[in-house]
């Protein structure tokens, strides 16, 4: 070893034991030795799959979840979860509503109808000390600095872990789909037996994505010895792969169809590309859901065979709580994906409405009176919700008949004692003039109003959709998909056709909630499908480099041992939309500050912009730590080199490294969730 060498060594060892005296953000400053972005080919990659036997998928939406599963012998059939118990009038369940019950100690009671069903049986007085959560999965997207003891709020009010209501309700998931496995093969089924699969939203940050995992662990659906037994599927990529297998009798093309009669995917189920007549419809809908099998083309739907290679398409998986935008190019002859701009979109799900329809309550009747009535009366407002969600189904552009809510006799009789008069009254007094009070004791709203309450939500996902279309990367797009259950909203598909006049065909695929479901199912069968995805972010750690004069900012210097350096610099791992394929290593090689040092900490950083010079510029944040545990790898090797793998083309980013003297492997984690 070079004097020279040596001389380096130092320097950065004493660097890492003493975080540099510049403006740092108290990171070490820390020289990688070797800089080498790699891409490994699939070759390199054949680890051995573990054999599952089957495939379990579960959505766990916002306002509805699920499940659905294939044997990986017959993959091209995927079954949908047991009929539910329980049902709203008006509204299909193919899944059950993302509603979880704790008894006053806290313990798990119910999930889905059952929760909701039996929270609305109880006693008011009784129902005060019961734990009743709905719509929180929205909690992961909205926090800043998600940790695992971020906390969620029950209807009562009181406090909850967010992590023991999200292992409560997977625990739910693995006990139903095990016993239907158990039913189905005869005997007792095997956790082990079992790959999982979660989708979630394709813009959650890393944060959230790794806080479903750390639920999943919690809940036992896998262990942590264990990790590949779980993948993470985003969903309008799983919607993606099912749109792939779709036949011409599987979806309505909105372009052959005119949605004038504000009639719904649903209601044209089996009717494909030509119009049926509505009782037709209604009894090959009824047929349809009996069965909860579907079969999927091994090879690609008919409408798949209309695109060559390299041609465009958009998924729109339009949720409850967001609304997620993935730009797809098709690679022929395996029918292989590549994403072309980075997953985008935001909180534009129909959760909005029902946000917009609370605060047309408050103008009417008083926000005092509202936030008093969900604290005092919570079973009354899930009823008055569940009234309004069914009629909310029934807003179309063309309606001309004005839609009715009921009102629960306790809204009525509690608002009659809080302020002293009725709620007829409430409503001739106030000026909202499009919701009139109806004899039977319901709310009457005319359809502009209802329309108005969609407004919102629409505007942000056109918004949306239009910034998207002009971007370069999004040209020539031969089709839009829209999925996810607000999709089945005529008045969504009326200005999504506005927006686009013509210029891609929009498909919807008949059982449109479920789509991503199925999706998820065909992903865990073959994860290897999406072979280039982009980078949402620009990830990079903070280092020391050699001060360069003019170049560097002189507040960056730091001089040790008579060698000038330049602290804080971002060593950026990957770009903003970047282009990463399956498999991709981003190669770095670090070596402990002490002989003695048992675990190196890396601070990770991350910034929206696709250059960072410093990792003290406005927009870049600490996200994470790369953490090394290098305890039991000594080695007489007079400079140890820990070289580093880390992976990005999959839907999570994982982190590998090996002491490159004992050729060991040595334990790295990645950690997203602030402690």
């Amino acid at each position: 070893m070079t004097e020279k060498e040596t001389a380096t060594e130092k320097i950065i060892s004493d660097a890492m034991a003493n975080p540099s005296p510049a403006k740092s953000m108290g990171d070490p400053g820390i020289t990688p030795l070797s800089p080498s972005h790699t891409q490994q080919n699939d070759t390199d990659q054949v680890a051995s799959e573990p054999s599952f036997v089957v495939v379990v998928a579960i959505d766990f939406g916002t306002t509805s979840s699920g499940y659905a599963y294939a044997f990986t012998k017959e993959p091209e059939c995927i079954h949908t979860m047991r009929r539910w118990e329980g049902g709203d009038p008006g509204v299909s369940n193919q899944k059950t509503p993302t509603t979880i019950l704790l008894t006053p100690d806290r313990k798990f009671h119910s999930f889905g109808y059952a929760a909701r069903d039996f929270y609305h049986d109880l006693d008011p007085s009784e129902s005060k000390q019961w734990l009743y959560l709905e719509k929180f999965k929205m909690k992961l997207h909205t926090t800043a600095n998600l940790s695992i003891d971020t906390d969620l709020h029950a209807a009562n009010g009181k406090r909850v872990k967010a992590l023991d209501i999200f292992a409560y309700a997977l625990a739910f998931f693995k006990e139903q789909a095990l016993k239907e496995l158990s039913d189905q093969t005869g005997g007792e089924f095997d956790n082990n037996d079992v790959r999982w699969v979660i989708t979630v939203p394709a813009i959650w940050k890393m944060p959230a994505k790794q806080f479903m995992r750390e639920a999943a662990y919690k809940s036992g659906l896998v262990s942590r010895e264990n990790p590949d037994q779980l993948i993470i599927a985003l969903e309008p990529e799983a919607a993606s792969i099912y749109c792939r297998k779709l036949r011409l009798h599987q979806m309505v093309d909105l372009g052959t169809h005119s949605t004038q009669n504000g009639c719904s995917p649903t209601d044209n189920v089996g009717g494909g590309m030509t119009q049926v007549s509505p009782g037709h419809a209604k009894e090959h809908v009824r047929r349809n859901r009996q069965s909860r099998t579907f079969l999927v083309e091994n090879v690609i739907g008919e409408l798949w065979s209309e695109l060559e290679e390299g041609d465009r398409y958009v998924v729109v998986d339009c949720g409850g709580g967001t609304v997620d935008l993935t730009v797809h190019q098709i690679r022929l002859p395996e029918g292989h994906l590549k994403e072309l701009y980075k997953a985008s979109g935001g909180p534009y799900g129909s959760i909005g409405i029902d946000y917009e329809f609370e605060k047309l309550l408050c103008r009417i009747f008083g926000q005092d009176f509202i936030d008093q009535f969900k604290v005092k009366r919570p079973a009354a407002w899930v009823d008055l919700m569940i009234a309004f969600e069914s009629r909310k189904r029934a807003a179309a552009p063309d309606r001309s008949n004005p839609l009715n809510i009921n009102l629960p006799f306790s809204f009525i009789d509690y608002y009659k004692k809080f302020r002293g008069h009725s709620v007829e009254h409430a409503l001739r007094k106030s000026n909202v003039d499009f919701v009139k009070w109806s004899s039977q004791g319901m709310l009457r709203m005319s359809p502009d109003a209802m329309n108005s309450l969609f407004k919102s939500t629409i505007d942000h996902i056109i918004q949306h959709l239009t910034e998207l279309f002009e971007k370069p990367e999004v040209s020539d797009i031969k089709f839009l998909f829209l999925v996810g259950g607000f999709a089945e909203s005529p008045l969504l598909q009326h200005a999504v056709q506005d927006m686009l006049q013509g210029r891609s065909r929009i498909i919807i695929p008949h059982d449109v909630g479920l789509t991503i479901l199925k999706g998820a199912v065909l992903f865990g069968l073959d994860p290897s499908i999406i072979k280039v995805r982009r980078a949402p972010l620009t990830y990079g750690v903070g280092v020391l480099n050699r001060f360069v004069d003019g170049k560097h900012p002189p507040e960056k210097l730091l001089v040790k041992d008579g060698t000038r350096w330049c602290t804080d610099v971002f060593d950026t791992f990957i770009a903003a939309d970047q282009s990463v394929a399956l498999g991709e290593m981003v190669k770095r090689s670090y070596t402990p500050a002490k002989p003695s040092q048992q675990v190196i900490v890396i601070h990770v950083y991350c910034s929206e912009k696709e250059k960072a010079g410093f990792i003290s510029e406005p927009g870049v944040r600490k996200c994470g730590t790369l953490r090394l545990d290098v305890s039991g790898t000594e080695s007489t090797a007079p400079r140890r080199e820990i070289q580093t793998l880390m992976q990005f083309g999959d839907t999570e980013i994982r982190a590998m490294a090996v002491d490159v003297s004992t050729g060991r492997t040595v334990k790295a984690s990645i950690d997203f969730l602030s402690h």
